[in-house]
């Protein structure tokens, strides 16, 4: 199964990357991996145009000054190890306003020994003259793309070149089953889990061509059940784990968490509970995904710091009672096998199905135990609950005034559905709609009865005011 297109945004500081970024995934709240190791913070993003489906990556500025060369290469050497070796495609950005500067031919002349496709965007034309975009031709780019981001000009037809080659998203390519993806950091022992996982009987190994950045689908089977394991740890066979070439990758892991049922985040024990870890459930939990987390080498632990990590759990995933937390040893197999029921409540919490009256009857009794509070001296009214959708799973409550419930009852709620349905492991969404009068704005059509009494109206209103003459 090929993985999504990646796209890169570069350019000097303020060209107008991120507005252009924003503009391609409709979003001002993208995901900042702000990860140590990563040199600069970047921003990932999914973007969708004519049924096409990619990945826009905007990475940071190459420097403050326009013509610090020594910062060039430097960008350019860190910033090609990560997000640009990993683009399939470059949008070079470059300010129609400010004109052609000397660290914008460094980074073309870059960008031609990487070999990969480039599209030149001239951004901020609006108040320029309209040659102002031709000196950009001396870059060897080809044509640039004039643009005024921030108006969202000239950005379509950027992107009707852009992916134009770009395959249709096609859905459920990968082999059928229960789809797991196992993120982590680097050496953290998602290689030795992924080989534990699927354990000594396995037969198939589904290893289906790609790019060095594709994930492997492993389809296997366990206890009469298919699953199929995303393998972003880049390793296929037994006794090829050499986990000091694994290499951290957000999009990596970004694509697996897309295309997975269940996400199993393994965090190195021995090293404790850190930020990168809690930037990888967050991205779970942004696309809505069910999780289990491994804390791995638990064996390798002395009591004082299994006490000192138990506590540190308590406190660093408070934030999410609902997921359960499992202590491994990927090496030696312990509490591996433990994983599996925890994956298929997680699985069965997210795709769980209820009927509306259920789901209204729960509400009722919620707001019979602790009612919405009052608001401009009326009560909120929440008139009924369905289920909008799974994987997450989204309830759909309909009521008037929603829009000023409190976080802490909308909290409230979320709580009393998950304890009545029991579900672990997966994010609850719940979502709030605003009763409103379907003829609302709309001229009713009188009916004969109606139209008879208006006439017999007026033909009495006209009587009173001849007979108001005459006296």
């Amino acid at each position: 199964m090929s993985m999504k297109p990646v796209v890169a945004l570069i350019g000097r500081p303020n060209v107008g990357k991120s507005t252009i970024f924003n503009q391609m995934t409709r979003s001002r709240q993208a995901l900042v991996a702000d990860l140590s190791g990563l040199t600069r913070d970047r921003q990932y993003g999914d973007a969708t145009y004519e049924g096409k489906s990619f990945i826009v990556v905007d990475t940071g500025g190459i420097g403050e000054s326009d013509d610090g060369k020594g910062e060039i290469d430097d960008y350019m050497s860190t910033q090609s190890h990560t997000a640009i070796h990993e683009a399939d495609i470059i949008v070079f950005v470059v300010d129609a306003r400010a004109g052609m500067v000397g660290a914008d031919a460094d980074i073309a002349k870059q960008l031609h020994i990487l070999g990969k496709p480039v599209y030149l965007v001239a951004n901020k034309i609006d108040g320029v003259h309209d040659a102002a975009p031709a000196e950009f031709f001396a870059l060897g780019l080809g044509e640039p793309y004039p643009m005024a981001a921030s108006h969202g000009r000239g950005l379509n037809n950027l992107l009707d070149d852009l992916t134009e080659t770009m395959p249709e998203q096609v859905e459920d390519t990968a082999p059928d089953g229960l789809k797991l993806a196992v993120i982590g950091r680097p050496n953290v022992g998602k290689s030795t889990l992924v080989n534990r996982l699927l354990g000594e009987e396995r037969v198939v190994v589904f290893d289906m061509p790609g790019t060095t950045r594709d994930s492997i689908y492993i389809p296997y089977e366990r206890n009469g059940k298919n699953y199929v394991l995303i393998d972003t740890a880049g390793v296929r066979r037994r006794g090829r784990i050499d986990e000091k070439v694994e290499k951290f990758s957000v999009i990596k892991a970004l694509q697996a968490i897309k295309d997975a049922n269940v996400v199993i985040l393994v965090v190195d024990g021995k090293e404790g509970i850190v930020d990168q870890d809690l930037h990888m459930l967050g991205y779970a939990l942004d696309a809505g995904r069910a999780i289990v987390i491994a804390i791995n080498k638990w064996d390798g632990l002395s009591e004082e710091q299994k006490q000192i990590l138990k506590s540190d759990i308590e406190r660093r995933f408070n934030f999410v009672p609902y997921v359960k937390v499992h202590l491994i040893s990927a090496l030696h197999g312990t509490g591996v096998g433990n994983l599996y029921p925890s994956i298929l409540r997680a699985y069965q919490s997210s795709m769980f199905k209820v009927s509306t009256s259920r789901l209204t009857q729960i509400l009722e009794d919620a707001i019979t135990a602790n009612p919405p509070p009052m608001v401009a001296g009326r009560r909120i009214k929440l008139r009924y609950a369905h289920l909008g959708g799974h994987n997450p799973p989204v309830i759909v409550i309909h009521g008037n005034q929603t829009g000023s419930l409190p976080n802490s009852y909308r909290r409230y709620l979320e709580n009393q559905f998950r304890d009545v349905f029991k579900l672990e492991g997966t994010p609850l969404k719940v979502e709030f709609k605003l009763n409103t009068n379907p003829y609302a704005g709309k001229k009713s059509t009188p009916t004969k009865a109606k139209m008879q009494q208006q006439r017999q109206r007026k033909r009495v209103q006209k009587f009173k005011k001849k007979g108001n003459k005459g006296r």
